[in-house]
């Protein structure tokens, strides 16, 4: 496997009065896209809290804006794995607009901490977490 790609399209509860995505919406998206990668690898977020007791949470989160979305366009999600490092993950969402031949709409890097769900405390990403993480890695040269 390497990244990951997840398509949405943009309905009217996306958008302001203008038609365009309301900013704070593409979270919502690569939320979602996230967690799609995840399944996708096998780590559902229900079954990892449920049979492991294990959850990642947002410890920090930066975006930027290159173009916007409209109502009615159909987006790509892309998530890729940048770094695993003892409790956490970083990431990279790139979400394009596939109606308008891909441009760049959003860049998302994020790090996420595994944690103990019981107590909420860190928690190092057990080997087969790891393992199945690494799935999302794509070369060097694709990743930037």
């Amino acid at each position: 496997m390497a990244a990951h790609h997840c398509q949405f399209r943009i309905y009217y509860e996306d958008t302001d009065a203008g038609g365009i995505v309301y900013h704070a919406r593409y979270l919502g998206f690569a939320e979602r896209a996230r967690a799609e990668a995840l399944r996708s690898l096998g780590l559902g977020v229900g079954e990892m809290a449920e049979q492991d007791g294990i959850g990642f949470v947002v410890r920090q989160l930066g975006i930027r804006y290159h173009a916007p979305l409209r109502l009615d366009e159909l987006m790509d999600v892309e998530t890729v794995l940048l770094q695993m490092s003892g409790a956490r993950l970083n990431l990279r969402q790139v979400i394009t607009n596939l109606s308008r031949a891909g441009q760049k709409s959003v860049v998302i890097e994020v790090e996420l901490a595994c944690l103990k769900l019981a107590g909420m405390s860190p928690l190092r990403l057990p080997a087969s977490y790891r393992e199945k993480l690494s799935g999302l890695t794509v070369p060097e040269e694709r990743s930037a």
